[in-house]
């Protein structure tokens, strides 16, 4: 009697589920052979042949960061190799116009297009703000993302089409519904295998609170979910016709993740090493004031409060009238209301710890001014843990500032590494060591600071914007095919 009974609920509900997924299939066929339907109807340029529509995927593409250089100078790359091309650029930053937008890339990265550019601006941005979910931020930016990939893909069907800003779950919707051929830049792995490591070591970080570490139970559902997240992670980025990553830590983690060693390449970003080869290098003049200078966007994952915490430990444990006056320099981009508060709370933290007056903030400036700032600097610091590449400590190499980043990631396993045998900057990890190298590097003479400085501007000039240009064309050739 239960077996006829099962029977009885089983079958009609496998039979209604089979409806159900014939249903969807027909579903998403018809609406692939809409969006080709509207593509083959879309205008013809001047020679009469419609133009290749390439398509970038950059939400914040006027945020003025690394990731935003890196956009630029693709398609740039693009326009100067293929002519019947045409770039798109989604977007969400619907408070300025296209020619404000790239306006302002030529005058934050000295960026000049060829070829106008399309933008496609998109109204539901607020959909992948990670302020929207304080809880399983990384599943619903994610799921955001594919309903802000679905209206990018309404107003605008591309032939080809990248995701430049680590919106992996996007890519699949492109491609099966979209019929596009689909690559990526990956600047970070949404997660990460180091990520799993601190839920599994209860380890307390700016993307594991406290509440979580101190409880076992809490502990192994995130630990679950992370799991659970880098499976889908996986499988979404596996579609990619074409993987770009920009250095030899995030080519680890892609790799293990999504399984494409055959379509994956490392394309170092292009920094603008050139803009910064004319600040001459001499011995320091002796000086009243040294300047630290820092170049970040002020996200959480930087660390701005380890540079203010190492430098007040450095002023405290500096001799009085042992060394110059020190002041250190924080230059970065602002995104949105939440980077301003944190700017808001950097500032609290320098009055807390006494040093309001030696620190300096300075937001969106134009390149010219963070030129300068570069050129007056002896140290360049950099704190972010397991940075992905960091543009940022490049340019401070070329600039010739001696470089402290963090002893993680693309600056420990690309950047700041020896040069011809010879050094070219310094690691730290927490506030002692910044605090200590830093009182090193002032103890130096201005000789010995000199050669470090002139090894690491020899050893930057891999990651000019040639050798982006050079190897970026190489990489994404089978979508041109």
């Amino acid at each position: 009697a239960y077996f006829r009974l099962l029977c009885s609920l089983l079958l009609p509900a496998l039979f209604l589920s089979g409806i159900l997924c014939i249903c969807l299939v027909v579903l998403l066929w018809g609406v692939r052979l809409w969006i080709q339907r509207k593509k083959q109807l879309s205008s013809a340029g001047r020679d009469g042949k419609r133009p290749l529509l390439v398509a970038f995927f950059h939400p914040y593409c006027n945020a003025g960061g690394g990731g935003e250089r890196v956009l630029w100078c693709a398609i740039r790359t693009l326009q100067k190799k293929y002519r019947n091309v045409t770039c798109v650029v989604y977007t969400g930053d619907r408070d300025v116009t296209g020619e404000e937008i790239v306006e302002g890339a030529f005058r934050r990265f000295n960026i000049k297009l060829i070829h106008p550019v399309k933008f496609v601006f998109l109204e539901k941005r607020f959909l992948v703000e990670a302020s929207l979910y304080p809880h399983f931020t990384l599943l619903g930016q994610s799921l955001g993302s594919v309903f802000l990939g679905w209206e990018a893909l309404l107003k605008c069907a591309p032939d080809i089409y990248i995701d430049s800003m680590g919106y992996a779950f996007t890519i699949p919707l492109f491609k099966y519904l979209g019929g596009c051929r689909v690559g990526c830049y990956v600047h970070y792995p949404t997660i990460s295998t180091d990520m799993l490591s601190v839920v599994r070591n209860q380890d307390t970080r700016f993307n594991n609170a406290a509440f979580i570490t101190s409880s076992p139970l809490f502990s192994k559902f995130k630990l679950v979910y992370y799991y659970f997240f880098a499976f889908m992670y996986g499988l979404v980025g596996s579609c990619s016709d074409v993987v770009m990553v920009n250095s030899s830590w995030t080519l680890n983690h892609i790799l293990s993740l999504w399984r494409a060693g055959a379509c994956t390449s490392v394309v170092y970003p292009p920094c603008d090493v050139q803009a910064f080869l004319d600040i001459p290098l001499e011995v320091e003049r002796s000086t009243s004031e040294y300047s630290i200078v820092s170049v970040s966007q002020f996200r959480p994952e930087k660390d701005h409060p380890l540079q203010i915490r190492a430098f007040a430990k450095l002023l405290k444990e500096k001799r009085v009238g042992q060394q110059p006056t020190l002041k250190l320099i924080l230059i970065g981009g602002c995104r949105n209301q939440q980077d301003e508060e944190r700017v808001n709370n950097l500032k609290r933290l320098c009055e807390e710890l006494g040093v309001s007056d030696d620190v300096v903030f300075r937001i969106n400036i134009p390149f010219e001014e963070l030129k300068r700032h570069l050129a007056e600097a002896t140290i360049g610091l950099h704190t972010m843990w397991n940075e992905h590449f960091g543009i940022g400590v490049v340019e401070c190499m070329a600039a010739g500032t001696i470089i402290l980043a963090h002893n993680s990631g693309g600056p420990k396993l690309d950047i700041v590494v020896p040069h011809e045998g010879r050094v070219t900057g310094f690691l730290a990890e927490d506030e002692d060591s910044y605090a200590e190298t830093m009182a090193c590097i002032f103890s130096l003479s201005p000789e010995k600071r000199l050669e470090i400085r002139e090894n690491a501007r020899r050893s930057v000039h891999r990651f000019s914007d040639q050798h982006f240009e050079d190897t970026f064309l190489l990489s994404v050739e089978p979508l041109f095919k």
